[in-house]
């Protein structure tokens, strides 16, 4: 464990004038508040808090943010108290432990409704006090280097919650180093064999190619140094989960893949960062499509840089990055540099961006957010998303995420001109809406009156503020509609509990879901926002009675190894009392398939991801939902009657879409929650035995397999 002394030597080495009594006092009450406490390594706990704040030095971030990594697990887990601290060491830094604690206590890998709304926590507690997520990651940091002391299920929830929240989080943070070595920390636990086998092929790569590194910043230093450029150049290998990522994404195996090294040239100022892209561009040829300017048009965390991709008379792509020592500090530590010290003074570096500014750029989206799935769409689209520039026709630069459309670009401007938006054109020619845009394009809207969003737009918008603004326009519109559809959801699923779908009962449903009113519930209902389960259960939670014979849905498959999770493809969607058999997938567990599913034919070569199963024996819960895709007849009362029926089998009808309308019937698509297939055989009778239902069969579409097909 570091001494007190040796830690206050580290801050003393980029902030002469710290406070040390502070620090040592904060060392001294963290060390005794975590007396007797133990890590499942076996060490004293108080290792982790200091091993905390000396990655924070590592950043130079001042006193404040190093005194709440040593006490930041003492509200939690000692006796120690908000008012104890404040008294000791300033509100400030109590309130920093607070958030800390608070953060701590989210679990973010849990369901999405309560994934949202810890997100919605985590996204006030940054907008407070960004400190209290830099002491959160750097505590996430020690902890995966030390996650091997954990039990190994553990271990898998943590590298998963890593891999989806805080490594992203890093990034979007600016915090590249820390995102890399998080993700690579996370890959180590889920997918052991597949780092190996990356590090494996490195040290082939090296042993036929030599050190390419070496050879390669030798000749860009002496390029340099002819053109008379002052930099410095730095190479090195990527990391083992950036190859296999771009291994899955680009479908390629890793001797077809290019671009595994990067090098990055430090210049004096911003001309030189131009020039050095001109002398790389002499000496090697540059790859189209792979080059981003981001001094001109930084990333809105501060970042900048120039990116570039270059190949050598070998084929060999090499990525380059060209900054100055001002734009490096921040590419390294991002938002963090606002508080970082530099020669013994608080850094003024141009570049940082305002953390108040930058949180508020990034929550100012979720605002408008009511619905959970809508709010987690659009944080994980702002973490994950890298950016693509575009300019209006004035020349204004509208940032979008990677992937997105003119009707996303349209939304951006703003959601008036989305919902009027009948075409674009893209540098001058006209394009369809789902074209994906692409830098420095100009971008054009057509707009014209009465034009109204379309249910297609989901489908093409890709930007959670697009898709938002299409869902709200659509629900208002149908909104009519859906209430008569609720209605008669809401009076099936109630009369399949034995119960009324009165007023009353209705308002309280509303209210216990937190809607406005029972309209509201049943516009939601009616357009599948809501199931009838989740109405149900918001007023009558106690009326499932427990069976000794029951099966839980989560523990249905006999056969999987322990610890390994299931999913049900939604290719055939598999009924208990069907044969079935899993293809495994790794990092995602086995997927189930009924054994006549056409997309098993994918996997005839690779008999090593087949997994034998079968279903547990005893009472299945109505869970597993099946598509049914129905043809009823347009008039009064029959949706009625077909929901009843399905309602009066004890299933619940889960989703409904209308694929076709026509003056004499309606096509469209059910999925319904069953048991079993015996559940299925009963209720596609009772559907056929009704008059003015004309057709329904079980749908079953080999495109939509949730396992990547042999090829990838």
């Amino acid at each position: 464990m570091i001494a007190a002394e040796d830690l206050i030597a580290l801050v003393r080495n980029y902030n002469p004038h710290t406070n040390e009594e502070l620090i040592r006092a904060a060392y001294e009450f963290g060390r005794a508040m975590h007396d007797g406490q133990m890590r499942h390594s076996g060490e004293p706990y108080f290792t982790h808090p200091v091993a905390v704040a000396a990655i924070l030095t590592e950043q130079q971030l001042d006193d404040a943010t190093i005194i709440t990594a040593l006490l930041h697990d003492t509200i939690e887990d000692t006796r120690a108290s908000w008012q104890d601290i404040a008294e000791r060491f300033g509100r400030d830094v109590a309130d920093l432990v607070d958030g800390v604690t608070k953060l701590t206590n989210l679990q973010l890998s849990s369901s999405e409704t309560k994934q949202a709304e810890n997100f919605r926590k985590l996204f006030m507690a940054m907008s407070k006090d960004l400190r209290v997520i830099l002491v959160k990651l750097a505590d996430r940091l020690h902890n995966m280097r030390t996650i091997k002391a954990m039990r190994p299920e553990k271990q898998v929830q943590k590298a998963r919650e890593t891999m989806d929240i805080y490594a992203p989080l890093a990034g979007r943070m600016g915090m590249q180093w820390m995102r890399e070595e998080l993700e690579d920390l996370a890959f180590r636990v889920l997918n052991p064999e597949g780092r190996a086998s990356i590090i494996r092929r490195f040290i082939t790569l090296q042993k036929e190619a030599g050190d390419v590194i070496h050879r390669i910043t030798g000749d860009m230093r002496h390029e340099f140094e002819v053109a008379g450029i002052d930099a410095e150049v730095f190479g090195r290998a990527k990391k083992p989960y950036s190859i296999w990522r771009k291994m899955q994404e680009k479908g390629l195996g890793f001797s077809r893949l290019s671009d595994i090294y990067g090098f990055r040239v430090i210049t004096r100022n911003d001309m030189d960062c131009y020039r050095a892209l001109g002398v790389i561009h002499q000496r090697w040829k540059s790859v189209p499509g792979r080059f981003k300017d981001y001094v001109s048009q930084p990333k809105s965390n501060g970042y900048r840089s120039i990116h570039t991709t270059v190949s050598g008379r070998d084929g060999k792509r090499v990525e380059v990055q060209i900054r100055t020592r001002q734009m490096h500090e921040v590419a390294e530590t991002g938002v963090a540099a606002h508080w970082s010290y530099r020669d013994g003074q608080r850094a003024e570096n141009p570049f940082a961006v305002d953390p108040a500014r930058w949180i508020a750029s990034l929550t100012e989206q979720f605002d408008g957010e009511d619905d959970h799935e809508d709010f987690l769409e659009a944080v994980k689209l702002e973490m994950y998303s890298d950016k693509v520039f575009c300019f209006t026709p004035k020349g204004d630069v509208v940032k979008l995420p990677r992937g997105a459309t003119p009707l996303d670009y349209a939304y951006a401007i703003h959601t008036r001109i989305g919902s009027g938006c009948v075409g674009a054109k893209v540098d001058g020619l006209r394009v369809p809406l789902w074209t994906r845009l692409k830098n420095g394009q100009s971008v054009e809207i057509i707009t014209a009156e009465g034009q109204t969003p379309q249910a297609t737009w989901l489908d093409i918008a890709t930007t959670g503020k697009a898709r938002t603004a299409i869902r709200r326009a659509l629900r208002e519109a149908g909104r009519e509609r859906f209430i008569r559809l609720g209605v008669e959801l809401a009076r099936s699923a109630f009369e399949h509990v034995g119960k009324k779908s009165t007023d009353k009962v209705l308002e309280r449903a509303a209210r216990t879901l937190r809607l406005e009113d029972a309209d509201e519930l049943l516009a939601r209902l009616g357009s599948a926002e809501l199931t009838s389960r989740e109405v149900v259960h918001a007023v009558y939670p106690d009326l499932t009675v427990s069976d000794e014979n029951a099966v839980d849905s989560h523990r249905a498959v006999i056969g999987l190894e322990p610890g390994v999770g299931f999913t049900r493809a939604r290719c055939c969607q598999p009924l208990p009392g069907e044969r079935i058999v899993g293809i495994t997938q790794r990092g995602k567990g086995v997927f189930v398939h009924a054994i006549d599913c056409e997309s098993l034919a994918a996997f005839e070569d690779q008999p090593d991801r087949w997994v034998d199963l079968r279903w547990a024996e005893g009472n299945h819960p109505a869970a597993y939902a099946v598509s049914l895709e129905l043809t009823i007849g347009h008039a009064a009362g029959v949706l009625g009657r077909v929901c009843t029926l399905i309602g009066e089998r004890l299933a619940n009808i889960s989703d409904l879409e209308f694929v076709d309308r026509k003056p004499d019937f309606f096509r469209l698509r059910m999925d319904v929650e069953l048991r079993d297939a015996e559940h299925l055989h009963s209720v596609i009778s009772a559907l056929e035995a009704e008059s003015d239902v004309a057709s329904v069969h079980r749908r079953r579409d080999a495109t939509l397999s949730a396992v990547p097909t042999a090829a990838e």
